[in-house]
């Protein structure tokens, strides 16, 4: 399926009830939809928000000129990278975690090209090695936010108190994440 002559659009069917769409690295444009969602709603959703694709394909389009000169890991650097979040990360989370007033199951060390932390509804919290290279103060920020996820398992008004509650100045982690993180992801190997 291809709605606009210039971008190149796939869709991917799945067991979800919504739609969605993201911009790929290649720049080409990802709808997820329903099994049975019929083309013509596909289609009018695209149309419907061309000027968000449109923007969002220029702006991922301007990091990837940003990030270009940025030099890749090796495989022995995200292996070092690893070894050190393992020590500090744990750390981190045991500190933290009766500040938040939480419990958590099993830590995870991770080598991810998008995504800086998660958890699990069992409690799991995965981090990506490549915080070893954020200052501190945003990694704890990172360790914060997954384990308020352990007492709301979205992004609603509650959890974002919960953050604040705990770490007063987040926004500034997340404005760093947002302006430093792309290079930082980029430097992860393919």
């Amino acid at each position: 399926m291809n709605e606009f002559d210039d971008i190149r659009v796939f869709v991917k069917r799945s067991r979800r009830k919504t739609i969605s769409v993201e911009i790929e690295r290649d720049l080409s444009v990802l709808v997820r939809a329903p099994l049975h969602m019929p083309e013509s709603e596909i289609r009018k959703f695209l149309l419907d928000h061309e000027s968000w694709i449109r923007n969002h394909r220029k702006l991922a389009e301007q990091r990837q000129k940003e990030t270009e000169g940025i030099p890749r890991l090796t495989m022995d650097e995200i292996r070092e990278l690893a070894e050190k979040a393992m020590e500090d990360i744990p750390e981190r989370v045991r500190h933290f975690a009766p500040i938040v007033g939480v419990t958590y199951g099993r830590i995870t060390i991770r080598n991810q090209r998008s995504r800086w932390g998660s958890c699990t509804s069992r409690g799991n919290l995965n981090f990506n090695c490549l915080l070893m290279l954020a200052p501190d103060e945003h990694r704890d920020y990172v360790v914060v936010h997954e384990l308020c996820h352990r007492k709301h398992m979205d992004h609603s008004k509650e959890f974002w108190a919960e953050v604040e509650r705990v770490l007063p100045d987040y926004r500034e982690s997340v404005r760093w994440f947002k302006e430093n993180g792309d290079a930082l992801m980029h430097r992860m190997v393919v």
